[in-house]
């Protein structure tokens, strides 16, 4: 028989995630063949997760923390996997995202990601200069996943400030829009997520040059987001952090309550007719 291949765990997440799955699977005495069948996956399909030619999903990272009774092992590991799938940009913010107790975040232009929808979601990553199918797939995959958060019994608290403009602005035929908004309506009833409108009439510019989010740990901002061309920053400057929580303040204080935001969204959404 061939040698197995060598995987060095600290080469990349992917590295990790394989590695540890052929040690657990070799502390058991199993087969490659029989582990599959635990997992109900193809023998394939583990063979080329254990030699890093595929990644794996959430479902197979769960089933491997089933059947070898473990804490959610695996489903760290394939979040990392995650990160590494990402733009260098953000890694670092999905790591800091991961932790945080709450998420205050703030978009003039777009429908934050974490609550586009596929269609919209599509259409953004679709116009971007030179990109290739595969990669429009695989951020379409990485942004619906990240979405998941939403699902965590102990997620982070969202507070959204979204500008009317951001609202109104067409990313597709009015159906995609309609249902853009739709899907805004329904995160809106959830217990942790407030989304505030910043209308037209407020005549705000504190925030119109970008976008941006801040992480918290119990009540204390410790690290933001800042979206800018051709890459985002993350930063942990004290100074920064600072000045940006100030901006939302103030972005806050001219945004409509969470009633009369909802019905705004309310509004557009029965112009996409």
């Amino acid at each position: 028989m061939p040698n197995p291949i060598q995987i060095n765990p600290d080469e990349s997440p992917l590295a990790r995630f394989a590695y540890e799955l052929r040690q657990y699977r070799l502390e058991k005495g199993w087969t490659q063949l029989q582990l599959s069948r635990k997992l109900t996956v193809a023998v394939s399909t583990l063979g080329m997760v254990e030699t890093v030619r595929r990644r794996p999903d959430r479902r197979f990272a769960d089933a491997c923390d089933s059947v070898f009774q473990l804490d959610g092992v695996f489903h760290e590991l394939w979040k990392r996997t995650r990160w590494e799938s990402a733009p260098d940009h953000f890694r670092d913010f999905l790591a800091l995202e991961a932790q945080a107790s709450a998420l205050q975040s703030w978009d003039p232009l777009l429908i934050p990601g974490i609550f586009q929808i596929k269609s919209y979601a599509k259409r953004i990553f679709d116009d971007e200069p030179g990109i290739t199918p595969e990669l429009v797939e695989q951020r379409l995959t990485n942004r619906m996943e990240r979405q998941t958060m939403l699902l965590r019994e102990r997620g982070p608290m969202i507070l959204s400030l979204i500008d009317e403009g951001a609202l109104r602005r067409p990313m597709g035929a009015a159906e995609v829009m309609r249902e853009q908004s739709a899907r805004l309506l329904e995160v809106t009833e959830h217990p942790r997520v407030t989304i505030q409108v910043v209308p037209y009439n407020a005549w705000s510019a504190v925030g119109l040059q970008t976008a941006f989010t801040i992480a918290e740990l119990r009540g204390a901002p410790y690290g933001v987001y800042i979206e800018s061309t051709p890459r985002g920053l993350t930063i942990g400057e004290r100074e920064t952090i600072t000045s940006l929580v100030g901006r939302y303040d103030a972005l806050r204080a001219a945004a409509l309550p969470k009633n009369l935001s909802f019905g705004i969204i309310e509004e557009v959404m029965a112009q996409w007719t």
